[in-house]
């Protein structure tokens, strides 16, 4: 039997996964110990292997075989636009990727102004306002606090995941557009699921229903 191999996106992501699939009856001990220095972790007796990645690496892994099956926030499944299956939402990590600024901004946005627009999250920045919205605007890349660029004059606007919005509140800023809402997902390589999907299947499905229970 091969090794069914999932990629995790390290954190409370990994954390929670793990124990969704300790209700399956999953289970990982050589994670469990955090003295480790071991990259890659095994149950021989499912021949199951897990790794922990950086986020937005999960999908990569997954495109090209390199993981069967990966978990990562669908925030990160939108930005790196990768070939694979999106096959079920975890239902957790619940939050929204939305356009947010300060109040007079909206205007601009409703007359479908140029402006400019700060985020992390460019291709999905992208494609909602060309490809949704139809509308031209100057997307600027940042990797830190996005909430700072309206405020110190950079952009008219940013893209951002929003939870609760007193990030937001605090700075003066509010949500003016949603994007689309977020949670942690399973995706599965196109290959893998075609070469092992009675075992792949069986998973998703046993995973399902602890989801439903939730």
């Amino acid at each position: 039997m091969n090794y069914i191999t999932i990629a995790l996106a390290k954190g409370r992501l990994a954390k929670t996964t793990m124990g969704f699939l300790k209700e399956i009856g999953i289970t990982c001990p050589e994670m469990e110990d955090k003295t480790t220095r071991r990259l890659v972790f095994t149950n021989e007796d499912l021949k199951l292997k897990f790794f922990l990645a950086k986020p937005s690496d999960v999908p990569t892994f997954v495109e090209y075989g390199a993981a069967d099956m990966g978990v990562c926030g669908r925030d990160t499944i939108l930005e790196e636009n990768r070939d694979l299956y999106e096959v079920l939402d975890l239902g957790v990590g619940k939050c929204r990727m939305c356009v947010c600024g300060p109040a007079e901004a909206a205007e601009r946005l409703r007359h479908h102004e140029l402006i400019r627009v700060a985020t992390k999250y460019p291709v999905i920045a992208k494609d909602y306002f060309y490809n949704k919205k139809h509308q031209t605007v100057e997307i600027i890349k940042l990797n830190g606090s996005v909430e700072l660029a309206p405020i110190v004059g950079l952009s008219d606007v940013i893209v951002d995941i929003v939870e609760t919005g007193s990030t937001l509140k605090e700075n003066g800023l509010r949500v003016l557009e949603e994007i689309c809402s977020l949670s942690a997902k399973i995706v599965v390589n196109q290959v893998s699921m075609k070469m092992e999907n009675e075992r792949i299947s069986r998973l998703i499905s046993d995973l399902r229903d602890v989801v439903r229970e939730k």
